[in-house]
């Protein structure tokens, strides 16, 4: 967030700027100021989040609007089951204002400290090959245009917008409010397990199948996948959660606190990660219990890193994977972090990773203090390869060019940009490389 001084730096320290002015409106009028005025005095303005994206696609060289004072519930549609949140709502908020009126969101990514503007803009996603990302449960949405102007999209007005307005990665205006689809409250039974990494993939596809939200997390330098498996069930099933002690010491101590040390210590001593590593694998991955859903899905992480993540279609995560492990251990490398794999259904999303296709994801991670340039640029040499598409707010090095060639509706969502912000009001560097100026 912003800093005394007026420099904003995101989460993952990947990227700061030091906006003209900052800012921070209080409701969707206040917006609509904000913008009128960046207008009046021909600046650039962007809004932010929670800063959880790993490219600049949130930085604002202008003005800064900072939605922290823009959360809560706005309605709810008890018939229909949706929930109209204002712009600035953190995702680990949404499941208390849901839960009075029995409703859950049907889907969460494993880190819920984001926006849901954020969220949603970016294309973050969970897991689950029957379920779309954060962005596939938005039915309206209100923001402000370049030309200062409110504008209503939903199923019922400007409807033709909605699957370039859910997923805008901030191009097309600022959100001032999001209405989600929600689902009855649910709770999850969780089973975490370590299993031989080559028996993993070789029965991927039943294992994806088999549950309603699988992933499976390696540590480079080991023969273990860390499996995650949910299975959905009523509210009313009898819920056993995790121990408060042992969630601690799972999450706070084993995964957050030693795994920063392990981290730490190898950037000073590369040697010792592989070591290190299988130590992580023994330590952490095996429990079972059964909780709200919210609970389940998402995760406490405090240690710092960065983040490449390609959505490829689904049936060549194997390969892909397979190719990446092959890299890894022909160039020697170091990797500290794990190598995350998950799913989700195809949607028809213009900007969607997952646009027209069941989709696989693979993540790679690095340290924060570490150089992943040379790991990461490999790794998406591979994913290209094997049909992959970047996630917008993850490191990545496309351009437009090589991004409208992966995006059937590429040009349509250009088209819509021109029409809701012909002066490019809401660009920064980042937009005007993967969209054009």
């Amino acid at each position: 967030m912003t800093r005394p001084g007026g420099t904003w730096q995101n989460w993952a320290r990947s990227t700061k700027v030091t906006p003209a002015r900052v800012e921070r409106p209080r409701s969707p009028e206040g917006v609509q100021r904000a913008v009128q005025a960046a207008v009046a005095h021909h600046l650039p303005i962007k809004a932010v989040g929670a800063g959880h994206s790993f490219t600049g696609i949130a930085v604002a060289p202008g003005v800064l609007l900072e939605l922290d004072d823009m959360q809560g519930l706005v309605s709810v549609d008890a018939e229909r089951a949706t929930a109209t949140l204002l712009a600035g709502t953190r995702l680990h908020r949404i499941p208390r204002l849901l839960a009075p009126h029995g409703l859950a969101m049907a889907n969460l990514g494993d880190i819920d400290r984001q926006s849901i503007s954020g969220a949603i803009s970016t294309g973050t996603h969970g897991t689950g090959a029957r379920f779309g990302g954060i962005a596939t449960q938005v039915v309206g949405a209100t923001l402000i245009t370049g030309e200062g102007e409110f504008l209503r999209v939903s199923a019922t007005e400007n409807a033709e917008l909605l699957p370039a307005i859910a997923l805008g990665l901030g191009a097309l205006g600022i959100l001032v409010d999001v209405t989600l689809q929600c689902v009855p409250a649910f709770v999850m039974h969780a089973t975490d397990e370590p299993a031989p990494l080559d028996d993993v993939l070789d029965t991927l596809d039943e294992r994806v199948a088999g549950s309603d939200h699988f992933e499976f997390y390696w540590f480079p330098h080991t023969d273990v996948a860390l499996t995650k498996r949910q299975t959905r069930l009523p509210e009313s099933a009898p819920r056993r959660p995790l121990p408060r002690v042992g969630r601690w010491v799972d999450e706070t101590l084993l995964s957050n606190g030693v795994y920063r040390v392990v981290c730490a210590t190898g950037q000073l001593i590369p040697a010792i990660t592989p070591p290190l590593s299988r130590l992580a694998v023994r330590l952490t991955g095996d429990r079972e219990y059964t909780d709200r859903s919210h609970t389940v899905l998402t995760q406490s992480r405090t240690v710092r890193f960065r983040e490449m993540e390609y959505a490829l279609p689904a049936e060549n995560v194997v390969p892909a994977f397979r190719a990446i492990q092959t890299l890894i251990r022909q160039r020697g490398w170091k990797i500290e972090f794990p190598i995350e794999v998950r799913f989700a259904a195809a949607d028809d999303l213009w900007l969607s990773t997952a646009h027209g296709r069941a989709s696989g994801y693979i993540a790679v991670h690095r340290y924060w203090r570490a150089d992943p340039t040379a790991y990461f640029e490999a790794v998406e040499k591979i994913c290209l390869e094997h049909g992959g598409r970047p996630h917008w707010g993850k490191l990545h090095t496309l351009g437009v060019e090589q991004l409208r060639e992966r995006y059937p509706r590429f040009e349509d969502f250009r088209a819509v940009r021109d029409r809701l912000d012909p002066e490019r009001r809401f660009t920064n560097r980042y937009l005007d490389r993967v969209l054009g100026a």
